[in-house]
Formats: C-alpha cells, structure tokens, sequence
C-alpha cells in the first residue's frame, strides 16, 4: 500500500467532512497521532498510517497516485453511478 501526504489526509478528512477526532476514531489511531501527522510534526508508523488510509478509503476516498501533475484525493465513484 502506498503511502498518503500530509495534503491527501487534510483534503480527504474535509471531503468527508470528518474531524480528526473522526478520523482517528475511524482508524483506531489516537487523535495526537493525526494530529501530529496533519500539521507535519511527524510521520505515523506504518500500521497507523495504514489504518488511516484504509478509513478513508473505507469512508468513499480515493487516492490518486503521482501522475505529474502531484497526488491526490477524490471521492470515489458509487456503485449507482454517481
């Protein structure tokens, strides 16, 4: 699993409109690990980092990779097409 950016995070967590209390909730992480992982303070161990993405994902986001234009974030496409 790749790994996401400070920037990914932040815009991911405003797309669902979650707190980083939500967000750690969601991930079974502790909200000074988001916390600290949002406003560059540090880079979480891989497992937390994982299960961060994974919520996010879990919740709708997907995470567009390096394409040259940078990374990014989207909401994910529904099943019904919208």
């Amino acid at each position: 699993m790749n790994l996401i950016s400070v920037e990914q995070c932040r815009g991911a967590r405003a797309m669902l409109d979650w707190s980083q209390s939500e967000l750690a909730t969601a991930a079974g992480v502790s909200r000074a690990t988001v916390v600290d992982f949002e406003r560059g303070a540090r880079i979480p161990h891989r497992n937390n980092l994982d299960a961060i993405r994974n919520a996010l994902e879990a919740a709708g986001v997907e995470f567009i990779p390096e394409n040259g234009g940078g990374p990014g974030v989207r909401l994910a496409r529904r099943s019904d097409g919208k």
